[in-house]
């Protein structure tokens, strides 16, 4: 019998252990899923962690909620995330009425799919606790930047500006100012201007409705003015009475006349972690290892749909005196605004444009220092420090470059290329390498702008293209598929697979916005393009090129 109950609790000894640890598990995993579950809200350095079961709770606790939708693999997400945890805690630190919050959106699928999150990192502001109509973010990707955006829609977004002495202080306490002039703050159009200076967080807003503050700066109705200690002082956008204040307009207005009337390319720096985009800017890409220059956010940040620029070498005394035509031409295209009904807005620049109904041609001067940052650009001009002085523009809409035939530096010159390339008698200066000697030799065959037409528009052959950028990671993950493909197709006759580099290369009448880019050519007359969107596989592309230029469609 004893040996009996030994061996019996030898066996069953085991057997309750393992029951404790199962319970334990158990345990563990039900505390796991009521957490998940749980309204809780936790925190990671200082960002509120939320999910779909406590959305609500934070909407409801916090006025001001800033929320980043993000995915744990996102480069850009990562990027910003330490600077997005130093603005929550700064905000946190001034015991402001905003908080920051994060979504990981691939767990949190329902939340995505309500606030229409298909891209990351997606920051959305919801005040006062409305999840309908979430505010987009329009700030800057770094903690300074998220900080101002934020304070602006913390407090008020202009300050009060009660008599001369305050007014005074406040136009002198920086290089530039906003003063919005209004009869009644509480009327349509002071309103619209709170909106803008919550918007444009690098702008310091003031605003005045005192009838003695009006005749001091000589104004008789309501009257936005830009106060500046460069160029013109004081540049007044009065209040249209029939159209009252349109914001995205005034945005456009301010941000336009408070450039300097040339811009230095300069070398001081600033932290911008989002990447620099390939269309509609002429930065070097991809993102250099230093930040850009602190004045391309203004520079680029405008949207101004020309920019003529001077290359020149600042060591060179002589070149630096070419600045003198160079700033005399700029005058008469800083543009001034026309409204509809013909009348002039006070306070433009240069000559009126009548052609235009309200917006004249805009033209942004720029000094480039091959020399300094400047150098970093000029491979996108194809140009060498050895080239300057010289002159450019570009329309930034497709990034086309034009230039004169002889460069003429006087502001005559300048003034007459300008208007003739606005005009659309100038061809655009395009980029091209000389083509490689071995370019048909291998599968994929290697265009250049110069070969490019003669090749994709032979009417004998079906022309799969792929437009890349060596340093793109995109272009060259689906490298070794492209070869593949061209290796698959080598030996027929009628289809070719082919392959150019477009930050070297330019067409006149394609343009490239994004990279890779998959353009189909297909045989015979018509100069017909198909841009291919689908998977960037090679039997996906098999089935492709197989049927034609165009997918077969799967059965249901």
């Amino acid at each position: 019998l004893v040996w009996l109950l030994v061996l019996s609790l030898a066996w069953l000894g085991p057997a309750l252990g393992g029951e404790d640890e199962d319970e334990e598990v158990i345990e563990e995993e039900e505390k796991k899923e009521d957490d998940v579950l749980s309204d809780e809200i936790k925190e990671e350095d200082n960002v509120l962690v939320l999910h779909e079961h406590n959305f609500a709770r934070a909407l409801s606790e916090h006025q001001l909620l800033l929320v980043e939708f993000y995915a744990p693999w996102c480069g850009h997400c990562q990027q910003l995330a330490p600077a997005f945890a130093q603005a929550a805690t700064e905000l946190r630190n001034e015991s402001s009425p905003a908080r920051l919050g994060k979504v990981d959106a691939t767990a949190q699928t329902a939340l995505a799919t309500e606030f229409g999150i298909t891209s990351y990192p997606t920051l959305k502001l919801f005040r006062d606790g409305n999840r309908t109509h979430p505010l987009a973010y329009t700030g800057r990707m770094d903690s300074q930047g998220i900080v101002r955006w934020m304070q602006r829609r913390a407090g008020p977004s202009a300050t009060l500006l009660q008599d001369t002495d305050t007014i005074a202080a406040f136009i002198n306490s920086q290089d530039l100012v906003v003063v919005g002039f209004f009869k009644d703050l509480r009327g349509e159009a002071a309103q619209a201007f709170f909106e803008v200076a919550a918007e444009m967080v690098d702008v310091t807003f003031g605003v005045a409705e005192a009838a003695e503050l009006f005749q001091v700066y000589g104004l008789s109705a309501d009257t936005v003015c830009l106060f500046k200690k460069f160029d013109e002082r004081q540049t007044n956008f009065p209040v249209d009475l029939a159209r009252g204040l349109d914001t995205a307009e005034l945005t456009r207005l301010l941000r336009i006349h408070s450039l300097q009337l040339v811009m230095e390319f300069t070398n001081e720096v600033q932290p911008i972690p989002s990447p620099v985009t390939v269309h509609g800017s002429w930065l070097p890409c991809p993102q250099p290892p230093s930040p850009p220059p602190q004045t391309s956010n203004q520079i680029f940040g405008a949207k101004i749909p020309h920019h003529m620029l001077l290359f020149l070498n600042s060591s060179s005394p002589e070149q630096l005196s070419l600045r003198d035509g160079f700033r005399a031409a700029a005058g008469g295209f800083r543009g001034q605004v026309r409204w509809p009904h013909g009348r002039d807005m006070e306070g433009g620049f240069g000559i009126p444009q009548p052609q235009c109904p309200l917006f004249p041609a805009q033209v942004l001067f720029v000094v480039v220092d091959v020399t300094g940052h400047g150098a970093d650009v000029l491979p996108f001009f194809g140009m060498t420090a050895a080239d300057a002085p010289t002159l450019r523009l570009v329309k930034m809409e497709n990034n086309r470059k034009y230039q004169m035939e002889q460069d003429n530096f006087s502001d005559l010159a300048i003034r007459t290329f300008i208007q003739a390339v606005l005009d659309g008698k100038v061809k655009p200066h395009l980029l091209s390498e000389e083509p490689p000697e071995d370019w048909d030799t291998r599968p994929v065959k290697v265009l250049v702008g110069k070969t490019f037409e003669q090749v994709a528009f032979d009417e004998t052959k079906n022309v799969f293209v792929k437009f890349y950028a060596p340093w793109c990671p995109h272009c060259q993950a689906m490298a070794a598929a492209w070869e593949e493909l061209a290796e698959r197709y080598k030996d027929r006759e009628d289809i070719v697979i082919a392959e150019m580099d477009s930050t070297a290369n330019e067409l006149e009448n394609i343009t490239i916005h994004g990279y890779p880019t998959l353009h189909y050519f297909p045989a015979g007359p018509g100069r017909k393009m198909v841009e291919y969107k689908s998977t960037r596989d090679v039997e996906t592309f098999s089935k492709f090129l197989e049927n034609g230029g165009m997918l077969p469609e799967e059965p249901p």
